[in-house]
């Protein structure tokens, strides 16, 4: 369909890696810290919008993630 695929170069599989292990310590952090303070809630409302702070939040750096590997696939 037109697409010219490359292999990736050694350094663009590293700079991966890397953008991967630092947004999967985010993730990992931002799921800590949610249940951490979804526990210390009781209030449905409260947490409802926890929630959605959470699931907004994670889709924010899943949305960075994948904005970076795509730029170090093309770079």
């Amino acid at each position: 369909a037109g697409v010219d695929q490359r292999p990736l170069t050694e350094e663009q599989r590293n700079a991966i890696a890397e953008i991967r292990n630092f947004y999967d310590a985010k993730l990992a952090e931002a799921k800590i810290l949610h249940e951490g303070t979804l526990n210390a809630t009781w209030d449905p409302d409260a947490r409802e919008q926890l929630e959605t702070n959470y699931r907004r939040d994670r889709e924010q750096l899943t949305s960075e993630r994948d904005r970076k590997i795509e730029k170090a696939r093309r770079a």
